[in-house]
């Protein structure tokens, strides 16, 4: 983790450095996340007193090359999804530069390398990219910056992809992130651009120069990266691009009483046909909606309302939430992983390859698990108190499985998936860190029928349930045989039983973690690989002598 500043040069009143180029000199504005013109001081500075800016985007064969093993289309570390929503927002982000008289140069290869040399070939003067925590592109940056440092390249890496700097949240805690998202609003205050002008617009740009050998491509289509659109029965209604964006953001701020009375964790899990949120997340992942812009923009509406909701449940207080997430991930080694990562609670999960794999492809036996798991896959989101439904259900709720193992299927599966906040909330919803009252966990039954005691949700995404009557179509199990049969579903037969019953499961699953937070505390947040073995046995011997004195007293009942 670097406390350092997030760039290179003293800075002026506008937020730019003070140092002026020569009017002849070339600059190279590397595209990663930030996909954008609006609010992107980057690209602004990129374009300051430069005579040629090379906007390149280069494809990273780490994250977009196919990957026949995966467990659903797509590269090692994205679904088709995502990547089919990264290449539309880079189609746009081309028309939009073609727009200013520029355009996207689109390179292939790792990274740190094609960026060298395109700094070699063209002979940059100026470097500008947004600054990012996470630790892959922190380790790209530090190659980079080494490199344009020893040839006296200037470099401007300015954070815009979050509302503050998080390196500035820590050192103002005394080195280490807060821990609490009210110590993090304490600590952070207001941001500093708050009530400034941000740029939301440019005329021009300077157009790129010569290209002289660098390996050129427009925007790549799914099929030139190697991959075959399948015929799929439903596709995600969630496209990608800025312009997209500002669509999506003016649609939901112009419902003024909305914006005003959003209230976290309220809302409706089963909407999909209209969300209860705005869908912003994926727009915000990939920076094709400025979270600077947005904060804005929702000031705005709640400047000119007579009263509206506060963090943490209102709408600026979902965006707090995601710099609070940004700022414990960059300010936590190993925030990723169980293990060697100090705010995490070390328990001993069970590596349970078919649950995780029944979990997964929504063979689960509960409908509304299932239900959700199969958004998940068609769409690429679903709402977070869905999200919150089946990672419980996973982890501390019924299945006990490590929440790395759900935190992966998330991290390849959603559109938005955001290295921060996916960490951040399977930690949470682990009971891992953040959030420890293990005891209240979601009905895989009860808690979908609150909101739709119809069923529609489940029958939509799982259509082998749609004529399941609705007394039963949350726990088709206990529907007779004769009403299965009408519905065309037998279960065990076309729809799974469940892979657990819940009650037990659920009872199981505290009993393990009133264990291990015993053991965590006893060992003062120290427990080794062995402690945990030593659990892991002791809980097994448990279970099987309490199903022992369970057959002693029905034999003895009988």
């Amino acid at each position: 983790m670097k406390l350092s500043s997030h760039h290179f040069r003293s800075l002026s009143s506008s937020g730019l450095p003070m140092a002026k180029m020569d009017p002849g000199s070339n600059s190279l504005m590397w595209f990663r996340k930030g996909l954008r013109i609006h609010d992107n001081p980057a690209l602004e500075y990129a374009a300051k007193d430069s005579k040629h800016v090379y906007p390149v985007f280069v494809i990273d064969p780490r994250y977009m090359e196919p990957d026949p093993t995966a467990f659903s289309p797509g590269s090692a570390r994205a679904g088709l999804n995502r990547i089919r929503f990264l290449l539309e927002s880079l189609t746009d982000l081309d028309k939009s530069l073609k727009n200013l008289g520029s355009r996207l140069l689109v390179l292939k290869g790792e990274p740190s390398e094609i960026v060298i040399h395109c700094l070699k070939e063209w002979n940059i003067n100026k470097l500008c990219f947004e600054f990012d925590t996470e630790p892959y592109y922190q380790a790209l940056d530090d190659k980079i910056k080494s490199y344009a440092s020893l040839v006296g390249i200037e470099i401007f890496s300015p954070v815009s992809h979050t509302l503050f700097n998080p390196a500035e949240i820590i050192q103002k805690n005394g080195g280490t992130p807060p821990l609490s998202y009210q110590s993090f609003i304490k600590v952070a205050g207001q941001p500093s651009w708050s009530s400034s002008c941000l740029s939301t617009s440019l005329s021009c740009l300077p157009p790129p120069g010569n290209l002289g050998s660098c390996t050129i491509s427009e925007v790549p289509s799914l099929n030139d990266l190697g991959y075959e659109e399948s015929e799929e029965d439903e596709r995600t209604p969630i496209r990608g691009g800025e312009s997209e964006a500002l669509r999506r953001l003016s649609e939901s701020i112009a419902d003024k009483d909305w914006v005003a009375n959003f209230e976290k964790p309220k809302g409706d899990p089963s909407a999909f046909l209209k969300p209860a949120t705005t869908v912003l997340s994926p727009y915000l992942k990939f920076g094709c909606l400025s979270p600077r812009y947005f904060y804005q923009c929702i000031q705005e509406v709640q400047k000119n309302v007579k009263r509206h909701t506060s963090p943490p449940v209102s709408l600026l207080g979902q965006l707090l939430w995601r710099d609070f997430f940004y700022t414990v991930a960059f300010g936590t080694p190993n925030f990723d992983k169980m293990r060697g990562n100090r705010i995490c609670k070390q328990i001993p999960w069970d590596s349970n390859d078919e649950l995780l794999a029944a979990w997964r492809d929504a063979r689960t036996g509960f409908p509304w698990i299932d239900a959700i798991m199969v958004q998940l896959r068609k769409w690429g989101w679903m709402h977070h108190l869905a999200r919150h439904c089946v990672a419980c259900f996973l982890t501390r709720g019924d299945l006990y499985v490590h929440w790395e193992k759900g935190r992966d299927v998330f991290e390849r599966l959603l559109v938005d998936s955001d290295w921060a906040i996916n960490n951040g909330n399977w930690l949470w919803l682990s009971c891992s860190s953040f959030f420890y009252q293990y005891n209240r966990i979601y009905s895989p039954i009860s808690f979908g029928k609150k909101y739709d005691p119809n069923g529609n949700y489940i029958r939509h995404f799982l259509p082998v349930l749609k004529d399941m009557p609705k007394e039963y179509i949350y726990e088709p199990w206990c529907a007779p045989l004769s009403i299965q049969t009408k519905a065309k579903c037998i279960i065990g037969k076309d729809y799974p039983k469940p892979v657990v019953s819940h009650d037990s499961a659920s009872k199981e699953c505290r009993r393990r973690l009133a264990e291990a937070y015993e053991l965590n505390k006893k060992q003062n947040g120290t427990v080794s690989e062995e402690d945990l073995k030593k659990l892991r046995r002791k809980l097994e011997e448990d279970k099987i002598q309490e199903s022992k004195s369970k057959r002693l007293k029905q034999k003895s009942i009988g």
